[in-house]
């Protein structure tokens, strides 16, 4: 194994990754299937022994950087939905960058905290894995339930007299069920319908989470018509070992969660993190955040590579599975190497990239910008799916936007897919198929 050129591509990964991050609403999977598509076309673009060290630092990079558009611009990717609010307000505060390197700081954790993890995955995953393998359909019920029972009691502050305080409470939490219930059926149709080009059946669902979070994300932003006010960028960040330790730990536990249940995305393993940190410190809310978001990205993708553990999580694993599969321990270390040079380079890359998106959103309009982001996420869609991606972004964004009008949870739009996978991992996905006509 030639050492140099994995740590070459490892680079080569992690910088391409961190721009091609930097690009609103443009998911990493979505960049890696059409690198797959090219590598097929043309074996020699990449060498085989490199595919997974480079596939892993675009996915590390994705998971440090692509913080920056989904803060600044508001167009979050499933796994950012929590950490936005918070971030906006840091943002509105003149806090922007001090926040995206709170969350560059909890990524940075959960690389190192990936490693120490090593012993864990490789004696306690497999009796996990036999423990739950044949429950996976109730464990994420009990997903569904905590979500939705997390929604009581319900309020978003707004009103000035009692009735009108109780009519928002209530409208806001039927928004929040309601978007859950529609995104639910657009995840059932569109898992089991094939819509879009077959030559991108692969990345199917890739519009309608466009336009759920991107989308929908942007278009609120421009709604509010908000001034970004004069930002701070200082020298250092206000944080100790304490707050990192209590972040580390509500992260770890999202992240881990959302990492190894089918379904349970970044997102959704936002919603337990920020439950364990409580909220009484919006750094350690932030931190947790960009903690949760690392190892749902990454550790899925880095249970691939455990030994005997023989678990496919992610969207990344479910792609690579075709050309490589790894066999030994030295696998898992190269790849473990490949996530802590890949971490620390991202980590050091979100101060230029943060700094730079300050400059910009301070010197040009916001606005402007926003629109040129927007017209950018409808041009890729358009580019990789046509007009039929077209009409699933704009359905999706239309559910999307319901949680921003209301004051909602956006994470109940997660349904897309969590409900569907439950259903059929419970053995009802045929008969709710039928009983909607749709075989």
């Amino acid at each position: 194994m030639d050492v140099v050129m994995i740590l070459a591509y490892t680079v080569l990964g992690t910088v391409i990754g961190a721009l091609l991050s930097m690009v609103p609403a443009l998911h990493i999977y979505n960049v890696c299937g059409i690198i797959l598509i090219a590598w097929y076309a043309r074996p020699g673009l990449i060498p085989v022994e490199a595919v997974p060290a480079f596939f892993m630092s675009l996915l590390v990079a994705f998971s440090f950087i692509n913080t920056i558009p989904s803060m600044f611009f508001g167009a979050p990717d499933e796994s950012a939905v929590f950490v936005v609010l918070p971030g906006q307000k840091y943002m509105l505060q003149g806090r922007g960058f001090e926040a995206s390197i709170l969350t560059g700081v909890g990524g940075l954790a959960a690389v190192v905290m990936m490693a120490l993890l090593t012993p864990f995955l490789f004696y306690a995953m497999t009796p996990i894995k036999n423990i739950t393998g044949q429950n996976l359909g109730w464990v994420m019920l009990l997903f569904i339930v905590y979500m939705l029972m997390s929604e009581w009691p319900k309020g978003c502050g707004l009103g000035r007299t009692v009735l009108e305080k109780f009519k928002w409470a209530w409208l806001n939490l039927i928004a929040g069920l309601g978007t859950f219930v529609l995104a639910a059926f657009l995840g059932i149709i569109i898992m089991n319908k094939t819509l879009v080009p077959l030559e991108m059946s692969f990345q199917g669902i890739m519009p309608v989470f466009v336009g759920l979070f991107a989308v929908a994300g942007i278009i609120q932003n421009l709604i509010s018509r908000q001034a970004v006010p004069p930002q701070y960028i200082g020298e250092s960040i206000d944080v100790d070992h304490r707050l990192i330790g209590k972040a580390v730990f509500a992260g770890t536990i999202g992240g881990g969660l959302a990492a190894f249940i089918p379904a349970v995305t970044g997102g959704i393993g936002g919603i337990i993190s920020g439950h364990a940190t409580g909220q009484r410190d919006d750094r350690i809310f932030v931190m947790s955040q960009g903690v949760s978001k690392t190892i749902y990205y990454v550790g899925s993708f880095l249970f691939f590579f455990v030994p005997l553990l023989v678990l496919s999580r992610g969207g990344m694993a479910i792609l690579m599975k075709p050309i490589f599969t790894p066999y030994t321990m030295q696998d898992y270390f190269q790849i473990l190497s490949v996530i802590l040079i890949s971490g620390a380079l991202s980590f050091l890359l979100m101060f230029p990239l943060t700094r730079w998106t300050v400059c910009l959103i301070t010197r040009y309009d916001y606005h402007i910008i926003l629109w040129i982001a927007l017209v950018l996420v409808v041009a890729i869609v358009w580019g990789l799916m046509g007009w039929m991606g077209i009409f699933l972004m704009t359905v999706s964004t239309g559910i999307g936007l319901i949680p921003a009008l209301y004051h909602s949870r956006k994470s109940n739009a997660m349904a897309v897919l969590l409900v569907w996978m439950t259903l059929s991992m419970g053995g009802h996905g045929e008969a709710v198929l039928k009983f909607f006509r749709l075989v």
